[in-house]
Parts: structure tokens; C-alpha cells; sequence
């Protein structure tokens, strides 16, 4: 037998009834903040990624699905393709492609799968789907403003409210400009330079190639010599001083609660100043729901003018196992099933149901090769608030039996009637 590949997995009814949920809620919320949808492709030219994200990162370094272009056409043999790992560098990319300048402030958000070569475990597979959103655009349009980076930590706290996760935490940190990393990348690696040949082999190397990816580590061994290091707020100029201090005060003046964590640096190269991340308790150690930040060279450093931004990326997977609601409580069961009894009823009963339909009710159908016992089962089974029944006399009276599975009663019901008579609850 042919199963998924590992780190995959097929999302089966009525769990998607729970993923459809979210993303309706999702969609419903970004619609009131004026954000719009983007949707670029799922895998991109290499090139992008290591740019963009970093070569030294572990996503780029470990955890890419990567493989050469054998196209027919000439101009594309020998190019290196990757499955997109993540979507920010994707949008950046096409709002350069696009000249989205143009139109000033883009507020663009996205829901889709992303692909990482890792361990599967709770809430982590290969392939995972991510719900994101990146605001960017020129100065003079208001991207680089502390205002937009407390828009977005609201939006997610309305967001995660609405799909009815309440007890989540915002963690909250300032990784500065170009010039304070550079500073505070020194001071890691002096501070680290006599304890280093202690810690794991990833944190020896990245001390090495980029000392600030030793806060991504996860080896508890490692952790409480992480927690002597140097820290970023130490090292933060002035203007990046005011502007983590802006975003601070915003989002006290609309009580939107957090808590600052000094080692938080977030796992991609091209953050600056703002970084966050939502946790939740019911995750376990790896707690973090989302995360994101302020990307404000990243334009640049993929060859496209200045061009601020901010955004985020919720991990789906993990998002929907922080839920309280079930599946079973949000999938929409049927109005009504309908039994066609008798040869010949099945045209009938197809004409009935697309009556009904259109009136946005949830219709499911028997057939007329069952007895009316078999139907009552198979309404049952499928959470239907009424069976209707559809015969011969039914049809040419033009009144149905329909009947109430909840509470057992039963009424006769002309066909005119039928459907405001399903529409009350």
C-alpha cells in the first residue's frame, strides 16, 4: 500500500470543516483591517531564499527541498528551484517584480502551504501551511511607521481571539538596525568564544557563521549558557530605542498585553527592529503559534528600491490544535435529508433538493432503492435535522412528510413552504 510521505498528511472531514472555519475568520478579520490577497507561486528560484532569508540559517542550510530545473526550454536548464520554505521573501519578490510601489502602502496577506526538510513532531510536518501577511511599500507611504508594526500585533490579537484562542501570550523584542547587529554580533562572539566548545555542534558552528542564530537553539544543556549572553537591547541606537518604545506605548493605549523577552531574535536574517511571537500553552516547550517582525532591508537585498515592511506568518498546523472548538462543533450538518421512496422518485426528490438549495440550505439525498428505515438510519448518521419525504402521493399532492429527528415530530408541509419552513431554527 502507497502511504503519504513522511512528514505529510491528508486533512479528512470533518477536520476541515475546523481549517475551513479558520480561515473564514481569518479572512473576515484581514478584510476589516483592509488587507487583500496575494497568492505567488509554491516554489521560487533558489536564489531568493538564500538572499533573502539567509545562507547560514537552517532553513537554508538544512531544511530546503531543493533541485535543478531539467525543462525543456534552454533558459531554464541548470536553474535551482526550491519548494518555498516561506512565503515573506516570495511577496517582497513579487512586489518588486510588480513595482507595487506604485500603489503605495501594500497590505497583503496569504494562506497556503510552506515546505521544510525537518523532524516531524506534534504540530510540525514537511509540508505545513502557514496564514500570513506582510505590510511594505516606500517611506513616504508610512511603512517604516511604528503605527503599522502595532497594527499588525492588534490584528493578530483580534485574529486569535476570533478564532477563539484567548490565552495566548505576545512575546515582544527590538533586534535594532544593520549597525546595532553588527555590534551586538561582535559581543556574541567574544562572550561565546571561551563556553562554546561546551555547547551542541549546530551552536559551535553558528557562533562561527552567525552568532545570533545560537538564541534559535533548543538543547536544554545549551540554554543556561544562552541566558549569561549579551543581549540586543544593550547595543540599540537611539532611533531604534524610539521606535521599539512607540510600538510599546501603542499598544498600552489599546490594551493589547505582552511581555518583553530580550533573547527573542526570531530564526531569519532579515528581521530588524520589531520582532514577536504569540505562544500558547498548549503546544508544549515548542509554544509558538506565530511569529514575525520588521523587515525593513529585505527589498534591497533582493535588488528592489527601500521599501520597509513588517509582517508575520502563522503556523495553520499548530494554530488549529490550539483550538478549543472541535470539528464536530463547527462542521455544518445537513437541514435536511431527503428520502425518495418508490421507482421513478429519484428525479422527484433531485428536483425538491435543488429548490432547496437554493435557498443555501444543506440538502443530502437517499435513494429510492432504499426502505424508509435504511433512509431514517442514514439521516441519523449524518447529524440531519429533518428527513422529508418524497413518494408518489407526496408528489402529486404536492405537500411532503418532513420530520423533525431532534424532537420526533412530524408535520405535512406543501411544497411552497418547504423552505422557509427549514429556515427556522
Amino acid at each position: 500500500m502507497i502511504k503519504s510521505p513522511r512528514g505529510t498528511r491528508d486533512l479528512l472531514p470533518p477536520d476541515t470543516a475546523l481549517w475551513n472555519f479558520v480561515e473564514a475568520a481569518v479572512r473576515d478579520v484581514f478584510r476589516a483591517y483592509n488587507f487583500h490577497e496575494i497568492r505567488t507561486p509554491i516554489f521560487e528560484s533558489t536564489e531568493l531564499f538564500a538572499r533573502g532569508v539567509g545562507e547560514e540559517t537552517d532553513i537554508v542550510a538544512k531544511e530546503m527541498f531543493t533541485w535543478e530545473d531539467r525543462g525543456r526550454a534552454e533558459s531554464d536548464k541548470g536553474q535551482s528551484l526550491t519548494l518555498r520554505p516561506e512565503n515573506t521573501a516570495g511577496v517582497v519578490r513579487a512586489y518588486i517584480e510588480h513595482k507595487l510601489w506604485d500603489r503605495g502602502l501594500n497590505k497583503l496577506f496569504y494562506i497556503g502551504p510552506q515546505f521544510r526538510r525537518e523532524r516531524p513532531q506534534k504540530g510540525r510536518y514537511r509540508q505545513f501551511y502557514q496564514i500570513g501577511a506582510e505590510v511594505i511599500g516606500p517611506v513616504s507611504a508610512g511603512s517604516q511607521s511604528p503605527a503599522r508594526d502595532a497594527e499588525i500585533l492588534e490584528l493578530l490579537a483580534t485574529l486569535l481571539d476570533r478564532v477563539g484562542i484567548t490565552n495566548w501570550t505576545l512575546e515582544l523584542n527590538s533586534v535594532g538596525c544593520p549597525a546595532d547587529r553588527a555590534r551586538f554580533s561582535e559581543a556574541l562572539r567574544q562572550a561565546l568564544a571561551p563556553v562554546v566548545g561546551k555547547m551542541c555542534t549546530d551552536c559551535q558552528r553558528r557562533a562561527v557563521t552567525n552568532p545570533l542564530r545560537v538564541f534559535d537553539c533548543k538543547v536544554p544543556e545549551d540554554q543556561p549558557i544562552i541566558e549569561t549572553l549579551p543581549t540586543i537591547n544593550e547595543f540599540l541606537d537611539d532611533a531604534c530605542r524610539v521606535h521599539y518604545e512607540e510600538v510599546k506605548s501603542i499598544l498600552d493605549a489599546v490594551a493589547i498585553p505582552y511581555v518583553e523577552n530580550k533573547r527573542l531574535v526570531r530564526g531569519l536574517d532579515y528581521y530588524t527592529r520589531t520582532a514577536f511571537e504569540f505562544t500558547h500553552g498548549a503546544l508544549g516547550a515548542q509554544n509558538a503559534i506565530l511569529g514575525g517582525g520588521r523587515y525593513d532591508g529585505l527589498s534591497e537585498a533582493l535588488g528592489g528600491p527601500a521599501a520597509p515592511g513588517i509582517g508575520f506568518a502563522i503556523g495553520e498546523d499548530r494554530l488549529v490544535l490550539s483550538l478549543t472548538a472541535s470539528a464536530e462543533s463547527v462542521v455544518r450538518k445537513p437541514d435536511v435529508y431527503i428520502a425518495p421512496l418508490g421507482p421513478g422518485m429519484n428525479r422527484e426528490a433531485a428536483r425538491v433538493a435543488r429548490e432547496l438549495r437554493r435557498h443555501d440550505l444543506v440538502v443530502d439525498l437517499g435513494d429510492e432503492s432504499f426502505r424508509l428505515k435504511k433512509s431514517f438510519e442514514a439521516a441519523d448518521k449524518m447529524g440531519a435535522r429533518f428527513i422529508l419525504i418524497v413518494g408518489e402521493n407526496e408528489v402529486a399532492a404536492g405537500a411532503f412528510a418532513l420530520k423533525n429527528l431532534a424532537s420526533g415530530e412530524q408535520e405535512t408541509v406543501p411544497r411552497a413552504e418547504l423552505a422557509q419552513r427549514l429556515l427556522r431554527k
